[in-house]
């Protein structure tokens, strides 16, 4: 297991250099033209990677920083920097800091001038990190509604569409506060199709849906009712007409603003494809973007990759969900993609890693794991019941008895999770 869990670690460096923020904004900007007096506002977990590349590249150009901020998921030893402005967020859930550093996004996009340019750096986990709910629902309620949406089965696409409604900087309203100056936007991807609307929240993007089709979308995940209070109170207040609805598109605010994909999932797995390549391996990159519960596409790459002939290398990327009952244990969705794999794989001889290419799976201290044909059979030896933990939700501690979690870590970046098998 030594060698393939060394190739599958070097694979996954491969995809996380990638997508390296720095790499993608650099690329991006050497093609903008923006105005002399430049505002940066770097949101999410690549937030830092992304506001450095700006620097440069302002001050390479002989702009100006005029000011601005930056929010991730750590604070830099070096902090602050220039004109900049660097705050940690909280994450997975918003708290204290993320209210804090909202309310510094304000400060920052409330200085920015007509005829200024502001440059505005997306990253997954900006939802979070500079999460303070709308006027009318309390720091609690916007806790309760996101831990209702992560263990609703609701998709990535269902849960920002529900969640970015009641942020105070999502649905298109940072575009609001920086009308009338020009904005370029700049997204790392982590979202299904790229789409603007959802990365982050999408604080510079129009919102589509209506509350009748947020309403609704509670409704089919079967949570309308534990939604707290506030929220479906406000919800029926839209729908009825007596409060306002989020921004939408043809307003004023997105006149000026421009959005461009700078790196997605699809980057990452080029980068782990290209290094396999390198090594000799004969490479399938999987067509069909990972999604739905995360223990059924374990089972079905595990599958494919035990029947899959030798020197095989299959890899594929998305965002999986986990459906929470009332009792559950800890783990993320790579874990739990992971260990349902390991069952699939039991005997055979080959080998998966899944892992969020933010170096971090769920509210643990794993970056996701790495499972072959014995990892099962371990599991069970050490005193647990793989199936137990698979059904409970509670694939942490069962993979941990294995030692099969691949070890969290801050990896600068954000495209999604990655899955990648060798047979």
């Amino acid at each position: 297991m030594a060698d393939r869990r060394a190739t599958l670690e070097a694979l996954y460096a491969a995809a996380i250099d990638a997508a390296a923020p720095a790499r993608a904004v650099e690329a991006a900007l050497a093609a903008l033209d923006a105005g002399s007096r430049v505002h940066v506002i770097a949101l999410g977990k690549a937030a830092d990677g992304m506001a450095r590349a700006a620097e440069d590249w302002i001050r390479m150009t002989g702009r100006s920083l005029a000011g601005g901020i930056v929010v991730g998921a750590a604070v830099p030893a070096e902090a602050p920097r220039g004109a900049l402005r660097r705050v940690a967020g909280d994450h997975p859930r918003p708290g204290a800091a993320s209210r804090r550093a909202a309310d510094l996004v304000g400060a920052a996009a409330g200085a920015v001038a007509a005829d200024d340019s502001a440059l505005v750096l997306l990253s997954g986990g900006a939802s979070s990190l500079a999460g303070a709910p709308i006027e009318g629902v309390s720091p609690a309620d916007l806790a309760a509604l996101n831990d209702l949406l992560l263990g609703s089965g609701l998709d990535i696409t269902g849960i920002n569409g529900v969640r970015k409604r009641f942020s105070r900087w999502g649905a298109g309203r940072l575009a609001r506060a920086l009308h009338p100056a020009r904005v370029d936007c700049l997204l790392l991807s982590d979202v299904p199709d790229d789409d603007p609307a959802l990365i982050g929240s999408g604080p510079c993007t129009a919102d589509a849906l209506h509350a009748a089709d947020v309403i609704a979308l509670l409704g089919s995940a079967r949570i309308w009712e534990a939604v707290p209070r506030a929220v479906r109170q406000l919800l029926e207040a839209v729908e009825d007409g007596g409060a306002e609805e989020t921004p939408k598109p043809g307003e004023p605010a997105f006149a000026r603003v421009e959005t461009q994909i700078v790196g997605n999932n699809a980057t990452a797995l080029a980068g782990a494809a290209a290094r396999a390549e390198s090594l000799g391996l004969g490479v399938e990159v999987l067509a069909r973007r990972l999604t739905g519960e995360a223990a059924d596409a374990g089972r079905e790459i595990a599958s494919r990759v035990a029947a899959a002939a030798r020197g095989r290398c299959m890899i594929a990327g998305g965002e999986t969900v986990v459906t929470l009952g009332a009792e559950h244990g800890r783990g993320g969705r790579c874990q739990e993609l992971a260990l349902a794999a390991a069952e699939a794989l039991a005997g055979s001889a080959a080998a998966l890693l899944a892992a969020g290419t933010d170096g971090r799976d769920g509210p643990t201290d794993a970056a996701g794991a790495i499972v072959d044909g014995a990892t099962w059979a371990r599991i069970a030896a050490a005193g647990r019941s793989p199936a137990r933990d698979l059904s409970g939700h509670d694939a942490c501690p069962a993979l941990a008895a294995a030692g099969a979690l691949l070890p969290a870590s801050a990896t600068g970046t954000n495209v999604a999770d990655i899955v990648i098998a060798l047979a």
